[in-house]
């Protein structure tokens, strides 16, 4: 395998920046006073440090059989799209354990730059029979009120035997039916309730969380709905998302169950008590072993899968971990970064009086006038989930979500990334960007070029953060592996780290390209503040209690997969 290193980083600072369509306005536009907005920028690879390489895939992956084959399977072409910042796990006074109205969350996330959000209130008997019809006007009424954001209806799922997720629908005149009718049939709360199941978490429940995923994939198929997404929330957090468990959801409806959240929401648990905060665990990331965890994830003194990573879920953090597992399978599985906005810290309100169980909502939040310590931020404040889009139509963005051109960023460490991937032989030379599939003939060599937008103004903490580093990372496709409970890919590693100079404004341009390339493979980036750093320039395990998150900020980017004719 052929290695050496040839680096020449591009300084320019020039944008380069390519139309969203007819009409569509400049990312700069005076008129949009969203401080974040992301909508707007759209990004053209430029050109970069230059690196050589070659990665040697396993058997076990099969390839095209022909370049007409292959290109049928290349996805995601590089090219012309707009980018909508966006949160999928938001909560509303329909939570129990939550207090905001809609019209609330969605103007709040306008402020802090989002385009879309999903309304995720928790599952259950009460909100099966009662708060979905009483919310559903409210989203309406939120659509007509902030029409420049995408606001979709969902709700976080008790998967049967596992955690949490977000599942969401497009507006439509089934939605809200489909919805009720999918809770009612599959919450693993409504089914442990009703005795189906000894507990939501207990194994038993797996073979319904796949019939729930069948389910909702033959609306789709049906026509009820043009389509319908699940994303496993903070999979790690309490250890009982089985590796099995992923690769099943991903198999029975994969066209449904696409990804999970790379980083939890309520971040703002980590901050330290010193700081004002609450002086817990981002993510609120602090359990250990259950009778329903996975016995695989056994936390030792030197790694704890229970914890987070630079404020990232265990499985996305750990480099050759869980996540690289199934991208090794060539899986598309797509990571994201929420806020999971409960009750935001330092607002200076409380829960309102009603009873839930009986009324289906806690009712309009009270005003206390006293700042409240808690753990979460507003949707947009901290965390983002960037997705690649034909147009600001809500069919589209999901599109764009399920295709994985996608890209989860913390407090603004970049503002934005421009992937390239494309092949300097006879194969696929346009190339394609996140979440794609591209092919190149064997012996080829594979370009990889992106631009990295850096922040152009502070963070919601008041601080321009600076990205010291990008890591270019890259594994094998060996095939479906035989035992479904596989977490590790022995095969992924770090391919290169590219350093951004401390002064560096505006763009950080990189190139690399590997040489001769023999077998399938994929390939990510990361990005890091490099404030805290393992000795091989990983992301550090967050400490209880001490975990500012303003002080270690992450990106990841969702991998690009090179077939091999």
């Amino acid at each position: 395998m052929p290695h050496g290193h040839e680096h020449d980083h591009d300084h320019h600072h020039e944008h380069h920046h390519h139309g969203a369509g007819q009409g569509a306005p400049d990312w700069a536009d005076p008129a949009d006073d969203r401080p974040l907005s992301v909508s707007r920028r759209r990004f053209l690879a430029g050109v970069g440090a230059t690196g050589a390489a070659a990665v040697v895939a396993g058997p076990g992956a099969a390839a095209p059989a022909s370049a007409a084959e292959a290109q049928v399977r290349t996805t995601n072409a590089w090219g012309p799209r707009r980018y909508l910042a966006g949160d999928h796990h938001i909560h509303t006074t329909y939570s129990p354990d939550a207090m905001y109205e809609v019209a609330t969350q969605v103007a709040q996330a306008r402020r802090y730059g989002l385009d879309w959000v999903v309304m995720t209130d928790h599952g259950g008997v009460a909100h099966q029979k009662l708060s979905i019809d009483q919310i559903t006007p409210e989203i309406e009424a939120a659509r007509r009120a902030f029409k420049d954001v995408l606001v979709y209806q969902g709700l976080e799922w008790n998967i049967p035997g596992a955690e949490h997720a977000t599942v969401f629908l497009p507006p439509g005149r089934r939605t809200v039916e489909v919805l009720k009718a999918f809770e009612g049939a599959y919450d693993g709360g409504i089914l442990a309730d009703t005795g189906v199941i000894a507990r939501s978490t207990s194994s038993e429940g797996e073979p319904y969380a796949l019939e729930a995923l069948r389910f909702l994939e033959a609306q789709v198929l049906s026509g009820r709905v043009p389509i319908a997404l699940m994303l496993a929330n903070h999979p790690a957090r309490r250890g009982i998302d089985s590796p099995h468990e992923l690769r099943g959801w991903r198999d029975s409806a994969p066209g449904v169950a696409i990804g999970m959240e790379g980083a939890p929401g309520h971040q703002a648990a980590g901050i330290p008590v010193e700081q004002g905060g609450l002086g817990d665990d981002r993510g609120y990331y602090g359990g250990a072993p259950s009778p329903d965890s996975f016995p695989g994830y056994d936390p030792t003194e030197d790694e704890n899968p229970y914890r987070t990573y630079g404020g990232f879920d265990w499985m996305t953090a750990k480099l050759g971990g869980v996540w690289d597992s199934l991208l090794a399978e060539g899986r598309g599985w797509w990571v994201t970064a929420t806020s999971d906005s409960h009750q935001v810290h330092l607002d200076t309100r409380v829960q309102g009086p009603l009873d839930f169980e009986q009324y289906g909502q806690k009712g309009a939040p009270v005003e206390t006038g006293t700042p409240q310590v808690r753990g979460d931020f507003w949707p947009g404040f901290y965390s983002s989930t960037v997705v690649g889009s034909r147009s600001r139509a809500y069919v589209d963005l999901m599109r764009g979500l399920q295709a994985g051109e996608v890209l989860a960023v913390h407090g603004r460490v970049i503002d934005g990334l421009d992937l390239r991937v494309r092949s300097l032989g006879e194969g696929d030379r346009r190339g394609v960007t996140l979440g794609g599939r591209t092919y190149v003939r064997r012996g080829d060599d594979v370009e990889v070029t992106a631009t990295v937008h850096l922040a152009g103004g502070p963070n919601f903490s008041g601080e321009i953060p600076r990205l010291a580093k990008v890591d270019l990372i890259a594994g094998p496709v060996t095939g479906p592996a035989v035992d479904r409970d596989t977490m590790t890919a022995p095969g992924t590693q770090l391919v290169d780290t590219f350093e951004v100079p401390s002064r560096r404004r505006g763009t950080f341009r990189v190139k690399y390209v590997f040489r001769d390339v023999d077998g399938p493979f994929y390939l990510r980036l990361r990005g890091s503040d490099g404030n805290r750093l393992t000795a091989d320039g990983g992301p550090v395990q967050d400490v209880p209690g001490d975990a500012d998150p303003w002080s270690d900020l992450w990106f990841y980017a969702n991998p690009v997969f090179v077939d091999v004719l």
